[in-house]
């Protein structure tokens, strides 16, 4: 199933280019690479030479999927386990 700007928080978040548009801790504000890895409250974020674990509650992220489409999406709904979240029902956020 392709990714989509409705169907983004249901898949898998891995590999997908991502920028943090807005954070409490004003030194990521701005990051971007590819997500590496995914935990229950934490994003790992590698460019070109460095990774960050950026936590999910305190940012604003960008995604840019693969048609070329950019998704804001509040971190808070993406709190929680990567497995638990693919199969939870969500409201239309």
């Amino acid at each position: 199933m392709e990714i989509t700007p409705e169907n983004l928080v249901k898949h898998e978040l891995i590999g997908l280019k991502v920028k943090i548009f807005n954070c409490k801790n004003p030194q990521l504000k701005g990051f971007e690479g590819f997500i590496i890895d995914e935990t229950k409250n934490t994003l790992s974020i590698q460019s070109e030479n460095k990774i960050r674990i950026i936590p999910k509650d305190i940012s604003i992220f960008h995604f840019f999927l693969p048609n070329g489409k950019i998704v804001e999406v509040d971190g808070k709904i993406l709190v929680g386990r990567p497995e638990n979240r693919l199969k939870a029902r969500l409201k239309r956020w």
